[in-house]
């Protein structure tokens, strides 16, 4: 699920600064930008975020500025490096008229000092970016709740229209079976005539073939688990991969439903029509399902 949190703190004299950018993802994949002086902080970084978010694609970004007005300055024998490897690769490959980018110079990591060893970080300032993150987590999931709850509901309609759908191809299918058996024992008739076939044995066959061509159980099963994705729908907890096999199952029933409904007229091309529409939904909310824990 797609979502934005900036949050702003401050601790020794230093400011805070941690963004979280999530986009869908079928599982938790989580990228960190962090300075060096971090690095040993991204394993319980890592654990807060887990705590409050189980999928999507999270950019994770964390940056530190010093809030007293002396404490930046230039990292002087980093720019000399940088202008002096200039000048130097501009010798050695004859390049004439070109001069030192400062702009580009700037944006080297580590060319602006923040002022002390910026190696280490306080506990003070340790537990403060740990409280900002789990600050920012809450902030994100705020966001994504309110997406969520929107998706929810739309996918929730989707599901009621599946349900009106299948009530709509039972009416259709009580009066397709007599119609089909009686096309289906025509047919025989026409393809045995002259033949010494019993006719209660020809209307047994009948029959049978066209119980193998019912479609009550996939509708019945196809019911039934739009009433299951409601209420996961509209349940506690994560949701996302159990709307996967879920929306699996009902995508299976609605193709059975198609492999069955030849043969049967006009009524079997209205069922046709009807299933394809109860597809097109299922594939919708199997789309939007990514969306959601």
């Amino acid at each position: 699920m797609t979502g934005f949190a900036r949050v702003k703190g401050i601790a020794e004299d230093t400011e805070i600064i941690l963004s979280l950018k999530s986009v869908n993802h079928r599982g938790l994949d989580l990228h960190f930008h962090l300075p060096p002086a971090l690095d040993r902080l991204e394993n319980e970084i890592r654990g807060i975020v887990k705590s409050g978010v189980a999928r999507g694609h999270l950019q994770i970004n964390l940056s530190l500025a010093h809030t007293r007005g002396d404490s930046a300055g230039l990292n002087r024998p980093l720019l000399a490096l940088y202008v002096n490897a200039f000048r130097e690769a501009a010798e050695l490959y004859d390049v004439t008229g070109q001069q030192p980018d400062l702009n580009a110079a700037l944006r080297l990591p580590g060319m602006l000092g923040t002022g002390g060893d910026e190696s280490e970080i306080g506990e003070a300032l340790a537990k403060a970016i740990l409280e900002t993150t789990a600050e920012a987590v809450a902030a994100l999931n705020a966001v994504r709740e309110r997406e969520g709850a929107a998706t929810g509901e739309e996918m929730r309609q989707r599901c009621r229209n599946v349900g009106e759908l299948v009530i709509r191809m039972e009416e259709i299918r009580a009066g397709a079976v007599p119609a089909f058996l009686k096309r289906l024992r025509e047919k025989l008739a026409d393809l045995l005539q002259g033949s010494n076939l019993d006719p209660q044995r020809l209307a047994q066959e009948a029959a049978i073939l066209a119980d193998r061509s019912d479609i009550a159980e996939e509708l019945m099963r196809l019911r039934t688990h739009a009433g299951q994705l409601d209420a996961i729908l509209a349940g506690p907890g994560e949701v996302g991969k159990r709307l996967d096999f879920l929306l699996q199952e009902m995508n299976r029933e609605a193709n059975t439903v198609l492999s069955k409904t030849g043969g049967l007229g006009d009524l079997g091309l209205t069922i046709t029509e009807l299933a394809l529409a109860a597809k097109s939904e299922i594939d919708k909310i199997r789309e939007q399902s990514l969306n959601l824990e």
